[in-house]
């Protein structure tokens, strides 16, 4: 394969989006989401006469007849797809307030804009196959990207960035939640942001929930303000249950029900009661306790206790499905509440 550099003038490449003879989205690209935040600074490089990374471009159809060809963008879509709602005053770009409207540029402004010289590397006529290994190694890591990674590859708002600020909260690392390859490989992210949506919804399968949320919030997250007081008082109230250490309540599936059902306790429900932190803690202690037990010995505790096995293989087996997360919520929150009868188990 020969692969040709050129540079090329942003009018150029818009007249090109415009006659349609550069294909901006071929079918193997991922439809990246940038947050109108994002595309601002972006922008603003440009305007500034700062350099960006370089675009890939291969050869497309021809018509035997006209002679007319096209291109296919093979790296660079978001970008130049940015670009073009700048000059074209789409109303699905939304500007920082600081930065000027195409239309409000000076003449020379207009111009510099439009003579901007793009960095392409042109790689000729390949093969779909080529074309779509090309894009791939490009946008390849060293391992597979996770399905939380992927997210973070598509989506910067402001619902992602209130889950990162939650997941290097103090309160998960003084109980050791996560390891170093958790989170690195995003994992701490991605329970803050299935316990975020939950919270916000309700239990869900998997990750399914996660494009929905993370477009919808990419550029406004009006929430964040009441989650963040919401989450403080969470993390203080779990923390003066004075769980201990080794209990599997700080792990992942655990914690993930207790801090859902925790908040829905302060925030969702109506209780006759105020609940006492120790008590709930003492609740919550013995019955983590008696789970612990269940799967070392295998031991039957008795009739009430079929919830107890319950919990047991929810947290076990098929942990992120909707129905084991909603069959752990409902034993926790009746222990938190003090409706988990604990005086019917076999000990």
């Amino acid at each position: 394969m020969k692969i040709s550099v050129t540079n090329r003038p942003i009018r150029e490449l818009l007249t090109a989006i415009r006659l349609e003879t550069l294909v901006l989205r071929p079918q193997f690209q991922r439809k990246l989401v940038w947050s109108n935040k994002h595309k601002s600074k972006f922008i603003q490089t440009v305007l500034d006469g700062f350099p960006f990374p370089e675009i890939y471009v291969a050869a497309g159809e021809v018509n035997p007849n006209t002679g007319d060809a096209k291109e296919m963008l093979v790296d660079g879509q978001q970008r130049l797809t940015t670009l073009h709602q700048y000059f074209d005053k789409s109303p699905a770009l939304k500007l920082s307030k600081d930065i000027t409207p195409y239309s409000e540029l000076s003449h020379l402004e207009k111009l510099n804009f439009l003579e901007y010289e793009v960095v392409v590397r042109y790689l000729g006529k390949v093969d779909d196959d080529v074309m779509i290994e090309i894009f791939e190694r490009i946008n390849s890591t060293k391992y597979a990207l996770n399905a939380m990674e992927v997210h973070n590859a598509r989506y910067d708002g402001e619902i992602k960035k209130f889950a990162e600020e939650l997941a290097n909260h103090s309160f998960f690392k003084n109980h050791n939640v996560f390891n170093t390859t958790e989170k690195q490989r995003m994992g701490d992210v991605r329970l803050m942001l299935t316990v975020i949506i939950t919270m916000m919804s309700t239990y869900f399968n998997l990750d399914n929930e996660f494009e929905r949320f993370l477009l919808e919030y990419n550029d406004e997250f009006e929430e964040k303000e009441k989650l963040e007081s919401q989450f403080e008082k969470v993390f203080q109230f779990i923390d003066k249950c004075s769980i201990h250490e080794n209990s599997r309540a700080w792990k992942k599936s655990d914690l993930f029900t207790l801090l859902v059902e925790i908040h829905r306790a302060l925030f969702k429900t109506e209780r006759k009661h105020k609940l006492v932190e120790i008590e709930v803690g003492e609740r919550l202690q013995e019955f983590y306790d008696l789970v612990d037990i269940a799967a070392r010995t295998d031991k039957d505790f008795g009739t009430e206790n079929e919830r107890l096995q319950e919990y047991y293989i929810a947290a076990l087996q098929g942990t992120n499905s909707r129905t084991n997360r909603i069959k752990r919520g409902k034993i926790i929150q009746d222990v938190i509440n003090g409706d988990f009868e604990f005086d019917k188990i076999e000990k």
